[in-house]
């Protein structure tokens, strides 16, 4: 009963229960709620960490800034947000913050645009050598597990469109990514797309901030042919993947335009099927048939595998790839 009573505590104040609406509308700096509120930032800072304390809210780091959001998880996760429900729709105070944070997620699009537009004509250009990225997504979401997924992660989440698609499917979905400029734009499109229950993370592919066997669903969407050590990231991926857990990965068959690597930082000119799902059997998983669509001139490929249920990393036979 006391973790119930220290959380009510710590919510029984106003500007505490502001920062609580605000939170549960998406994650937020110290300096955007600095903003929001127009207080001091140490005094924001202090009535965040009892927030945190409390387990009322989440706190992650991203470099030298630090976004907050309602807990989702925890013994106080549900009192967060019945104690936001609960706030009136009406309320004065509220609804100037929330004035506000309109205003901050103006700037944040306006920000996030300008980044798209500066690099959309390099994407499309890549998208133009393959099959349409309509055929692929409806592709990878047949190949996920049937009925409703518990946590899913996407690596190198990019814009966040793996998370967009497969949020639906999901009751949790985080994206990491490397790179704070496609996270300003995934968090953008996640607001506009209304995901409240998708977050993204600045992250390292080879050293996941995640606890081993964690989620039941891991995607790798057209990132490994930048990766260093394509097999060091999929053995991360193995970690993090729960008993049963599937693992998904979009790239392309091996390939000769050359021309990617210089012009578009490609490490690699596309994966043999078999060599990656060498690489899965020796992470502890087991690979399908990886499947291929056909393009023009770029085959995209679809590897699935899956952590078996038991405790047996004894490596499987290495599969032949199929047709779509």
């Amino acid at each position: 009963m006391e973790f119930l009573l220290n959380a009510l505590k710590a919510a029984a104040e106003p500007t505490r229960l502001r920062l609580l609406a605000l939170c549960a509308r998406g994650e937020l700096t110290v300096t955007e709620l600095t903003q929001i509120l127009g207080q001091s930032q140490p005094r924001v800072s202090r009535h965040l960490k009892l927030l945190c304390e409390a387990g009322l809210l989440e706190r992650y780091r991203e470099g030298i800034w630090a976004y907050y959001r309602l807990a989702e998880r925890g013994p106080t996760a549900d009192l967060a947000q019945t104690l936001v429900d609960a706030i009136p729709g009406g309320d004065e105070s509220l609804s100037l913050d929330l004035e506000r944070l309109g205003g901050i997620r103006a700037a944040r699009r306006a920000a996030a645009d300008r980044y798209f537009s500066e690099n959309a004509a390099r994407w499309h250009e890549i998208r133009g050598l393959h099959v349409p990225e309509r055929e692929v997504e409806e592709k990878l979401l047949r190949l996920l597990p049937t009925g409703e997924i518990g946590d899913l992660l996407d690596i190198g989440t990019g814009t966040g469109r793996m998370l967009e698609l497969t949020a639906p499917r999901a009751a949790r979905v985080v994206g990491i990514d490397g790179s704070r400029d496609m996270l300003a734009v995934a968090r953008v499109n996640l607001e506009k797309a209304g995901l409240r229950h998708a977050q993204v993370r600045l992250g390292d592919m080879y050293q996941l901030p995640l606890p081993g066997q964690s989620q039941d669903v891991v995607i790798i969407h057209q990132v490994l042919h930048f990766a260093e050590d394509p097999a060091g990231a999929l053995a991360e991926a193995a970690r993090v993947l729960r008993p049963g857990g599937v693992l998904l990965i979009v790239d392309f068959a091996a390939h000769t335009l050359d021309y990617l690597r210089s012009e578009h930082a490609h490490r690699r000119l596309g994966f043999e099927p078999a060599e990656v799902a060498g690489w899965l059997s020796r992470a502890g998983l087991t690979p399908d048939p990886a499947v291929l669509l056909p393009g023009d001139p770029l085959t995209v490929c679809i590897w699935r595998a899956s952590r078996p249920a038991l405790s047996s990393t004894r490596p499987r036979p290495v599969p032949a790839a199929t047709g779509a």
